[in-house]
């Protein structure tokens, strides 16, 4: 498929459930759908128990992650997980569900498995990373005294993945 040939781009629905803790860890969350009942419960709580494979280990940085969970227009379910680690630099590992083409057995959507992969992620899923970024520097770098508890309370609104001029 070439570039003339993609069908017509939509963005799709972003919600911000609360910050949950797993692992020692804050995670902050965002939930990317084209469905406006948003992500499954059997599909969210597949995604959180394969979480803890996806962070890394402790290394004095703030223990602060967030995540987007995409459920995909098909069979497919994507949970990337972004780490704060060395300070000021972003850790990435990601979970996939009912792509066989990304390695999954089979089209459950919510069974997740780690696929070896270099993405970090598609449109639907990249505007969390600015916010995100910009975030980490105003409550963590910047500031004389870091504030993480004011990181984890700064989340990109709900609304959609984009338009957000």
């Amino acid at each position: 498929m070439s570039l003339t040939e993609t069908p017509a781009f939509a963005e799709k629905l972003l919600t911000v459930p609360p910050p949950i803790e797993v692992a020692g860890r804050w995670i902050k969350r965002y939930h990317v759908t084209a469905d406006p009942a948003g992500i499954a419960p059997d599909v969210e709580k597949a995604a959180y128990a394969i979480l803890p494979e996806l962070l890394p280990e402790p290394d004095g940085t703030p223990p602060a992650t967030f995540v987007v969970l995409h459920r995909g227009g098909d069979d497919g379910a994507y949970l990337n997980a972004y780490s704060w680690v060395w300070d000021n630099v972003l850790h990435f590992k990601g979970a996939a569900a009912g792509q066989p083409v990304l390695g999954c057995p089979d089209r459950d959507p919510a069974h997740f498995v780690t696929p070896d992969l270099p993405w970090i992620g598609c449109v639907w899923e990249l505007p969390p990373i600015l916010h995100e970024r910009d975030a980490w520097v105003r409550h963590l770098l910047a500031p004389e005294v870091p504030d993480p508890t004011a990181y984890l309370a700064d989340s990109l609104p709900e609304g959609t993945t984009g338009d957000r001029t």
